[in-house]
């Protein structure tokens, strides 16, 4: 039986393009988004047109969509053994310019959408003593820069998820990796994708131009770079093949696919790792 994968966010960029990309290679592929006979249905309509694929309604910011979607799943294949969690939403702006409720907004897709899919699917993955889960993140999920702090914030959380439950599922042979991509030109980077941005515009004023400047300066580099490198987000897709691909046992927690970083991001994730292993010891010895 071929592998049963759900994917979540596939109406658009890296979900779409993986969704197309795995479906290929022959796996069966469980296409998760909102709005299947709203605002999605026509991709919808395209993407249930491929072979080996199956689009399902999921709105991850809701526990009922979710425990609903994969329990339908479920019902009718019997198992999940790949989960890609992808669907994520961006966001710009000073801190202080973003009202909590914007910020639990972020969470709410970027960080609880994620807890939410993980506890849909961990029960049918601990029965089966199987499974990979993929958490797609950021680039700069490790560390932060200035005008994306809750973007990041939620980011890096998801960070941490993959990492903890790398251990606590240990057991159940139940493999977790992240995928660091970096910038590239999805509708999420585009603008054709609206974000969850800061909503307090007299506070920004307040920065005056000096902050704009800065806040154009990184933009014109974050982006300046993407072109420079062409960096094409099939790139992901293929990685997310990649991994399934893996031996089980032998896939890496984190799965930096960013070539603009020119291999500091493996660098970080490796001292990161060697500091951590040196804490471990202190506690354990």
């Amino acid at each position: 039986m071929s592998k049963i994968i759900f994917i979540t966010g596939t109406s658009t960029g890296f979900g779409k393009l993986t969704t197309i990309t795995l479906a290929k290679a022959g796996y069966t592929v469980i296409a998760g988004m909102r709005g299947i006979k709203g605002k999605n249905a026509e991709v919808a309509a395209e993407l249930s047109a491929l072979d080996n694929v199956d689009v399902v309604e999921i709105d991850i910011t809701s526990d009922v969509s979710v425990k609903e979607a994969f329990a339908h799943v479920l019902h009718k294949y019997g198992k999940v053994d790949v989960l890609v969690n992808n669907a994520a939403m961006s966001g710009f702006g000073l801190l202080e310019a973003y009202s909590i409720d914007q910020i639990k907004q972020m969470f709410e897709v970027n960080f609880y959408g994620v807890i939410r899919t993980y506890q849909a699917v961990l029960p049918s993955m601990r029965a089966h003593q199987n499974g990979l889960i993929i958490n797609i993140t950021s680039g700069a999920s490790g560390h932060t820069l200035p005008f994306m702090v809750p973007y990041l914030a939620s980011k890096f959380g998801v960070e941490s998820i993959t990492e903890g439950l790398q251990d606590e599922l240990a057991d159940y042979h139940i493999e977790n990796v992240s995928i660091q991509p970096g910038v590239y030109p999805t509708e999420m980077n585009t603008g054709e994708k609206t974000g969850i941005n800061s909503d307090k515009p007299e506070i920004t004023a307040e920065y005056g131009d000096a902050a704009t400047a800065k806040f154009n300066a990184i933009g014109a580099g974050l982006f300046g770079k993407m072109a420079e490198f062409n960096m094409n987000p099939q790139t992901i897709a293929d990685g997310v093949l990649k991994l399934i691909e893996m031996k089980a046992g032998s896939r890496p927690l984190r799965f930096p696919l960013d070539a603009i970083a020119q291999g500091t991001d493996q660098e970080f994730i490796d001292a990161r790792a060697a500091i951590k292993a040196k804490w471990l010891e202190k506690y354990t010895a």
